[in-house]
């Protein structure tokens, strides 16, 4: 094992990226050697002065750029030409300097040690071929059983047997909706709603009405005035941090809005994707039984790349929503539906999530004080808020003024359907590389916020 200690002082970004670059660095010098062990993660951590999590991400930033090989229980090792796979690296979005802001996408975590992990277990079981073969739609009972159970964390008790296996959550909203409407009905959504419902009613040419909303989401008046004027095929709504604006119903406002949709039977798509970092309960599925079809995915709590989601049906009611699975991808792939199942069933599922809502409260108190002046707006646990801007900004103009500045941003106009959209941004703290890389974002835009649009020579 080599005694390499590099002197991070001479890279400027997170200590984890200098970590990948004194790499580089050394190996192109000649101070490293292909083949060489690399110090333990808990040892580099010590004689660097950084947390073991950050030498972790280092050496997987290392790996991702081909310079280093890790074995599973010997270690990371320096790579020799054509052993490590760089070119899982290039199928990273090429970075162009710009900071992320307008994405929800989960903050970055270190899972290569736990990837492999289960990959090696997979590797020697006997019967894992069977995987790789046609399982049934809605996919295999214990991936369903497993389904049930990650629910069930969600504060919501289904069968298995009710429970799909969906390529994701965005393609389960997509699987309810092809199974509660058809083309030319009406899909009722919040003010703001999430864009990809947006474009998903498009493709299956539905048409939107969206509900007036407070602070704790969707207004059960507007969607009683709503079922009385209007034949409506469902509601997708988002009780928990919904996206775009944050909101939370609490337990009253749910069972208003139950009330108002078992009044009128109007199916209901509780799109929960977001309930494992805050949310109230009951769900509205648990209070509409015969109504309530509830999906939660993985790609937020555990790992977008898995693309695993669940959708809970009505008992009874599952066949259509079969047919609109077999229709689109004839079944999830069993092979990381088994990853997601094993984590779940071990308790890894459990940490990762955790870790995503410790990241959330660093990420959003940061944002807090940051954003002090400002009229933010987010849960102290979500990835994303809603920033009302100051006269005399208007979003669109802040969006572009942004890009100027390295940084994207996202207007509400995105998730506005039939009425119009506040001069806001969705602000994502999640997705920058590190919390000194949201402080950098952050700081440009409050910079940015106090200028005005005529110091970046808007004409308003």
């Amino acid at each position: 094992m080599t005694s390499w200690q590099p002197d991070l002082s001479a890279y400027e970004g997170p200590r984890y990226q200098a970590i990948a670059e004194a790499i580089a660095t050394d190996l192109r010098q000649g101070r490293l050697k292909a083949g060489e062990r690399l110090p333990t993660h808990r040892e580099l951590a010590y004689r660097l002065g950084v947390t073991v999590g950050t030498v972790t991400r280092g050496y997987a930033e290392a790996q991702r750029r081909g310079l280093v090989a890790g074995h599973v229980g010997r270690g990371s090792f320096l790579a020799a030409p054509g052993q490590a796979s760089p070119q899982l690296g290039s199928l990273q979005p090429q970075a162009d300097g710009a900071i992320e802001l307008s994405l929800a996408f989960p903050p970055p975590h270190a899972g290569d040690a736990l990837f492999q992990r289960t990959l090696g277990e997979l590797a020697r079981d006997g019967g894992v071929g069977s995987l790789l073969d046609y399982q049934p739609h809605g996919g295999m009972a214990h991936h369903r059983a497993a389904g049930a159970a990650w629910i069930a964390r969600h504060g919501l008790s289904v069968a298995p047997e009710q429970i799909l296996i969906t390529l994701g959550a965005q393609h389960a909203i997509s699987v309810a909706l092809r199974g509660l409407a058809k083309p030319g009905e009406l899909l009722l959504t919040e003010s703001l709603t999430y864009s990809g419902v947006k474009t998903m009613a498009a493709a299956l040419n539905l048409r939107l009405k969206s509900l007036p909303m407070d602070d704790e989401g969707l207004l059960p008046e507007g969607l009683d005035a709503a079922c009385r004027t209007e034949r409506a095929s469902a509601l997708f709504c988002m009780p928990n941090l919904q996206n775009p604006t944050g909101a939370i119903m609490s337990p009253s406002r749910r069972e208003a809005i139950a009330a108002v949709a078992a009044r009128h039977r109007l199916p209901v798509i509780e799109d929960d994707v977001y309930g494992f970092l805050a949310g109230a309960r009951p769900t509205l599925t648990e209070l509409l039984p015969d109504l309530g079809h509830y999906l939660v995915g993985t790609s937020k709590s555990l790992a977008p790349g898995l693309r695993v989601g669940y959708l809970a049906l009505p008992k009874g009611r599952e066949a259509a929503f079969v047919n609109a699975l077999r229709a689109t991808i004839w079944m999830a792939p069993p092979l990381t539906a088994e990853i997601v199942t094993r984590w779940i069933v071990d308790g890894a599922a459990d940490t990762l999530a955790a870790a995503q809502r410790s990241a959330a409260a660093e990420r959003q108190a940061l944002a807090a004080k940051l954003l002090e002046s400002f009229d933010y707006r987010a849960h102290p646990l979500s990835f994303f808020g809603m920033l009302h801007l100051p006269t005399p900004w208007r979003a669109n103009d802040l969006v572009a003024a942004g890009a100027r500045r390295g940084l994207r941003l996202r207007g509400a106009e995105v998730f506005a359907t039939d009425l119009p959209a506040p001069e806001a941004i969705r602000l994502c703290v999640s997705s920058a590389s590190s919390t000194e890389q949201l402080a950098d974002g952050l700081t440009r835009l409050v910079a940015l916020l106090r200028e005005g649009p005529a110091s970046d020579g808007l004409v308003v």
